[in-house]
């Protein structure tokens, strides 16, 4: 039986003129878990099932305060914030009450956790220093952007609804369930596409808009599809029945989700965020996944240049770290640290291979690339011309063999030292400590389940690492055993 909200937010639904048939989809409310949607009919690929008028949809452009938020010069996502706050403080009078009343006061996104809950259970993780700086940093778009407006409010607005911690409820719902809509409107959000739940890997339905529009254009004949974050879209029930067998909407004034996948009757139909790890998943959505394959391992440069100063002097180190940018490689940029990845199947990123291999070259080899370096002007080959002539491989067989050439027993030595020092991060506690406690824990204690299920899919990586490591050592060593072996010079005939 469909729960109370859900009945008002169908009714609501059907006055804004969005379509859906309930006939084809079955909203699941649970109390635990939140709203679902499943098929109740089979579904197929290309099926029509939801038309959304994007006057239906919240954004800067439809709110009751789009005077205020334009007047102020705000836009984006901090425009957004504004618009959805005043909708919420008109309770019951907002034009989007049926549909507010079916979100959570906000999303359990890290963000909005406390710093203590943020130091105990992201210890060592890849969100720990991120979501430490995202609060600070939206705290001071509060202070500096949404504080200064309270004295604009109309006199019938509670100021209380736009406090810092109503700001952070309102980014936690805008970064879990926001859509890009098109040019004029910009992001949104998007009543029923939102009640889709993720799945890595496992797109369903799809969300699609088209292009720019603005008010003033009658000129359609140049809009183009839009793809939208597909785990955000939802289904919704009209006041007739929706055509699910083709596909023919090209009006731009509406949003339509259209399945890409044949799923069966009674099964969940699932959206995608896209391929995302879990520290992705967390960060943004607020939840897990315990099977996901896509996760990744931060190794900063910081931590690089800790080992090597661990063996070498400092001007040492500052200088093979300087050959290595100038024959123009880079780690990846954040907004305050360089780092290497570390993929879900323990490889590290290549630019950080040929770093540990320059650090660790012979004093008469370094020398020699750095004189080809600087005679070639940034030759970015020149690493390359060092293997060909230890190796004495053939050049279409170098980027071929890159990786396996690079890791020496020394390159190897500095990868396990690499992931023990990442590892010492997480605390005292062992992977097994962390897999234990996950196995003892219920779901419904959402924030440490999640936690745990990344860092332990994160330490898991680094295990990988170790492997990585191990495997090219005795691989390494192969190769020089082949190349010490003396060729067999061919008899002559007689």
């Amino acid at each position: 039986m469909s729960s109370r909200r859900l009945r008002a937010f169908k009714r609501w639904m059907i006055s804004q003129g969005i379509e859906w048939s309930n006939d084809t989809l079955q909203f699941i409310d649970n109390p635990e878990e939140g709203i679902s949607v499943n098929a109740f009919w089979d579904l197929k690929e290309g099926d029509l099932i939801a038309k959304i008028p994007k006057t239906a949809c919240l954004t800067i452009k439809t709110s009751g305060a789009q005077d205020l938020i334009e007047s102020t010069g705000l836009d984006g996502y901090l425009g957004l914030s504004v618009a959805l706050m005043y909708e919420k403080s008109l309770g019951g009078d907002s034009p989007w009450a049926g549909y507010l009343q079916v979100l959570p006061d906000c999303e359990c996104l890290p963000l909005v956790w406390s710093l203590d809950e943020v130091d105990l259970l992201l210890r060592g993780t890849e969100l720990h220093k991120i979501v430490k700086e995202d609060k600070a940093l939206i705290y001071e778009d509060w202070k500096e952007s949404i504080l200064p407006l309270l004295d604009s409010l109309p006199s019938n607005i509670d100021p209380k609804f736009f406090s810092v911690e109503q700001y952070f409820a309102a980014k936690s719902l805008i970064a879990s369930r926001s859509f890009e809509i098109d040019d004029y409107h910009g992001f949104g959000m998007v009543p029923l596409a939102d009640l889709f739940n993720h799945k890595t890997g496992a797109e369903d339905v799809h969300f699609t808009s088209t292009s720019s529009h603005s008010e003033s254009d009658d000129d359609s004949d140049n809009s183009d599809t839009v793809d939208l974050d597909a785990d955000n879209i939802g289904n919704k029930e009209p006041s007739s029945e929706l055509d699910c067998s083709s596909v023919t909407g090209d009006d731009p004034l509406v949003l339509e989700m259209i399945m890409v996948k044949d799923v069966k009757a009674g099964v969940e139909v699932f959206n995608t965020y896209g391929l995302l790890g879990n520290a992705a998943l967390l960060h943004r959505y607020g939840f897990t996944e315990p099977d996901n394959s896509f996760g990744i391992v931060n190794i900063d440069l910081e931590l690089v240049q800790e080992w090597s100063s661990s063996l070498f002097s400092s001007r040492f180190s500052r200088a093979r770290v300087s050959l290595w940018r100038r024959l123009e490689y880079r780690g990846c940029d954040s907004q305050s640290a360089e780092y290497f990845e570390i993929s879900s199947n323990g490889e590290p990123q290549i630019e950080l291979l040929i770093l540990l291999y320059i650090i660790l070259l012979p004093e008469d080899t370094y020398r020699k690339l750095d004189l080809a370096v600087s005679a070639a002007n940034n030759y970015k080959g020149s690493i390359d011309t060092i293997l060909f002539e230890k190796w004495n491989i053939t050049w279409d067989k170098i980027s071929e063999m890159r990786a396996d050439l690079l890791l020496t027993e020394s390159v190897c030595n500095a990868l396990l030292w690499l992931a023990d020092k990442r590892e010492s991060l997480y605390g005292s506690s062992s992977i097994k400590d962390d897999i234990e406690a996950l196995e003892k824990c219920c779901t419904k204690e959402r924030k440490l389940y999640h936690s745990l299920v990344l860092r332990a899919s994160e330490r898991r990586i680094l295990e990988k690492l170790r492997t990585y490591a191990a495997v090219g050592a005795r691989s390494h060593s192969s190769l020089k055993s082949i190349q010490r072996e003396p060729k067999r010079k061919r008899s002559k005939r007689s």
